[in-house]
């Protein structure tokens, strides 16, 4: 499995290291509300899921107060979620010591959006959505994403936009793109029972690598959890490497 994403292209911008990339993720699927408190950068979620309510450390390798950000993140009305990336191993073994338990690792994927983007219409194959659609809030439905993710997708200030992809002239698979910078991240990619294997998700990836490149964005980047096997195999197989890597830790 490749460790980091295809080599640079000539003229290219380098490859975004973690720090910028977990940046991008806040910047494209924010959080309802952020703030800094205690040497900690705390999440308000709102339903949005373990991406936009987990405390973060300020600054990487230190270990701050873990009683303040529980106190903080309970008058939000939420459980004790930490989100560990690299460089805080220290953080990682406390928490671990105070019986806060790993969940959910995930990587980072990360590509030229050059690279991905084939170059061939895309019109008949993804769809820019602008207003609403109801067979897109079915299918992300049907994969677990409800209103309190679909709110998250009103709140980052840059370029974004829905993608439809059509098989078969049929709506297959939904994703969320937005641009933050040099880079661009999809989200919530969801591909319709009926439809996988059909080369929707690939269809998405172009289309998102397209709508990167269209608002000057070289590099398109994505978060999954590293249980996501078919997920992971299709971004490989596009070109995609692993650029990152973090993990939450929950109260067991």
């Amino acid at each position: 499995m490749p460790d980091r994403a295809d080599p640079v292209r000539p003229g290219a911008s380098a490859l975004p290291d973690a720090a910028r990339l977990l940046a991008a993720v806040d910047a494209t699927w924010p959080p309802a509300g952020m703030r800094e408190a205690a040497g900690w950068c705390l999440r308000r979620g709102s339903g949005g899921g373990k991406r936009v309510s987990a405390a973060s450390a300020v600054r990487s390798g230190e270990v701050p107060d873990i009683g303040a950000a529980v106190a903080r993140l309970a008058a939000w009305g939420q459980e004790p979620l930490f989100r560990i990336g690299p460089g805080e191993a220290a953080l990682d073994a406390e928490l671990g010591a105070r019986g806060y338990g790993v969940i959910d690792p995930v990587a980072i994927y990360c590509a030229p959006s050059a690279a991905i983007d084939d170059g061939a219409d895309q019109t008949a194959r993804v769809i820019r959505v602008a207003t609403p659609l109801r067979i897109v809030e079915e299918i992300w439905a049907e994969g677990g994403i409800g209103p309190g993710r679909l709110a998250v997708m009103e709140r980052p200030a840059g370029p974004r936009s829905v993608l439809l992809a059509r098989v078969e002239d049929r709506p297959a698979g939904v994703a969320f793109v937005a641009v933050d910078r040099e880079v661009a991240m999809i989200h919530a990619v969801e591909v319709a029972t009926g439809f996988r294997r059909k080369g929707a998700g690939g269809a998405l990836l172009r289309g998102a690598a397209r709508f990167a490149l269209e608002h000057g964005a070289p590099w398109l980047a994505l978060a999954v959890t590293e249980a996501n096997e078919p997920a992971r195999t299709l971004y490989e197989r596009l070109g995609m490497g692993i650029a990152a890597r973090y993990h939450y830790r929950i109260l067991d």
